[in-house]
């Protein structure tokens, strides 16, 4: 647990101040409820936003972290707990707890670029050398190849994952969606290993040595290789999707606990030039435009990235009816392997 101290950004700093003294507390908490991927990104952030927060306002800020695969995180909050902030890998997740009344309407509009301060990428990451020579999406289904990724049930990095794949055989099998499900059952009957959230088949392919390829975010790639520079090496399809990982308030706990503006500032902050440069270091895609131009040998920008709100999918509300609720795409194309 880290002990932390922070601050709201310049327009708010009076409304902040007001608040720690109404507070009458020198140290207030925050419980941040992320996804698997985030633990470094947070780690980080964590440390700097409190030195920010405690410098503009005087008061300490003890800041929790809960990973896990987003859907069950999500799921997680619903059920009692109590997070402050979610910072989570789909807006789905986060609507969903919106339905269950923790989360006023409209949160997806409070925040710059519709509440997603960084984004990421699906990418491959193979074993040094690409000994089963993986370029793209067509080698995915080859006979010979076994793959890591996490169950798109319970993780919202895998149904990122499976929609990045799904874009790539809409656009060869020119919208035949017949042609496109046979190449999804294809590619889920290779798969050795489907972990419960990102971080886990990480763990699996990574640390346990199994599979030939790991589909995975972006930066879950660059740190595997970070940490294992002889071993993996990383893979880009010429096509794939922006994922945006959303953050949001839940109001319902921050009120309760008299914690609004400290959890406001929280997620303002990643916006700020200090919060895009930390999210670039931990390898996520900053969404300002110059922090960005500093980390551009970092990125591939010459993929081909497809948004969720794209023709082929049509936005969150869409893709989860049709793929991922109970009897969809997915649990069909899954229990016919």
């Amino acid at each position: 647990m880290l002990v932390l101290a922070a601050t709201v950004l310049t327009g708010c700093q009076k409304d902040v101040t007001a608040d720690a003294k109404e507070t009458n507390t020198q140290k207030i908490e925050l419980t941040n409820v992320s996804y698997d991927p985030t633990r470094e990104l947070y780690e980080s952030y964590n440390e700097a936003f409190a030195k920010y927060w405690k410098e503009k306002t005087g008061q300490e800020v003890e800041i929790t972290q809960s990973h896990g695969g987003s859907g069950k995180q999500a799921r997680s909050v619903m059920e009692g707990n109590e997070a402050d902030v979610v910072t989570l890998a789909l807006a789905a997740d986060i609507t969903a707890i919106q339905e269950a009344g923790l989360i006023q309407e409209g949160w997806q509009s409070k925040l710059p670029d519709n509440s997603a301060p960084y984004t990421s990428t699906i990418v491959f990451l193979v074993r040094k050398g690409n000994p089963k020579e993986i370029s793209g999406w067509q080698d995915l289904v080859k006979t010979d190849i076994k793959i890591i990724t996490p169950n798109p049930k319970t993780s919202g990095g895998a149904r990122w994952n499976y929609l990045a794949a799904w874009a790539y055989a809409e656009q060869t099998s020119q919208g035949d969606e017949e042609k496109v499900k046979s190449y999804m059952k294809k590619l889920y009957k290779n798969v050795l290993v489907l972990d419960s959230g990102a971080r886990g088949a990480t763990t699996t392919f990574v640390e346990n040595g199994q599979g030939d390829v790991l589909i995975a975010w972006e930066n879950e790639a660059f740190l595997a290789m970070e940490e294992h520079p002889d071993d993996y090496e990383l893979v880009t399809p010429d096509i794939s999707i922006k994922a945006e990982p959303p953050v949001a308030v839940v109001d319902q706990t921050v009120k309760e606990r008299g914690t609004e503006k400290a959890a406001r500032a929280y997620l303002e902050y990643l916006y700020s030039e200090e919060g895009q440069r930390i999210a670039a270091e931990n390898y996520y895609r900053p969404v300002d435009e110059k922090v960005a131009s500093q980390y551009s040998e970092q990125f591939n920008l010459k993929m081909n990235l497809v948004t969720i709100d794209d023709k082929i999918f049509g936005g969150w509300e869409a893709v989860q009816k049709k793929h991922f609720d109970d009897g969809g795409i997915f649990d069909q194309i899954y229990e016919e392997n």
